[in-house]
């Protein structure tokens, strides 16, 4: 598969981001391919070969991709090979997980201050302000959803 310098380099980008945010090189890098492709949907060789990855790293990161809900695959009569794609479908799990997972933070963040017995009144503010915003965001956020929806109808 032949990608332009554009696509390369949005793909080492985009993998840097993603590593940025706990996810491994492979798997960020194979993320960002199946993203920038020209094609919906990729096989395992053309993966790894594109990428310039072994196969067991690509076997591991459609795995963990496959685990985590981010891509899926299809196949199509009289072919056995599978076709990876980027699951788009699901971004609202992932945003309703995000915002779990943050309420979860804001709930620990909390209980941190509640047992702290050091006195660091700066440190204090900055994690009051922290919660604060991390209590304002989970109640716009609803409303915001809300309101995009209804722009797009």
């Amino acid at each position: 598969m032949t990608l332009s310098e554009e696509q390369r380099s949005l793909i080492e980008e985009f993998g840097i981001y993603q590593e940025n945010n706990g996810f491994q090189p492979a798997v960020a890098r194979v993320m960002g391919l199946l993203l920038v492709s020209d094609r919906p949907e990729l096989t395992f060789d053309e993966i790894s070969e594109t990428l310039s990855i072994s196969k067991s790293a690509t076997s591991n990161s459609l795995n963990m991709l496959l685990n985590t809900g981010h891509i899926e695959y299809t196949t199509f009569s009289g072919d056995r090979k599978r076709y990876f794609r980027i699951k788009s479908s699901n971004w609202r799990e992932l945003f309703a997980k995000k915002m779990e997972d943050l309420s979860y933070l804001n709930s620990l963040l909390k209980r941190v201050l509640e047992v702290r017995k050091r006195e660091n009144p700066i440190y204090d503010t900055k994690l009051n302000d922290f919660i604060s915003f991390l209590d304002y965001m989970k109640a716009q956020m609803p409303r915001l959803i809300d309101e995009w929806e209804k722009s797009r109808a």
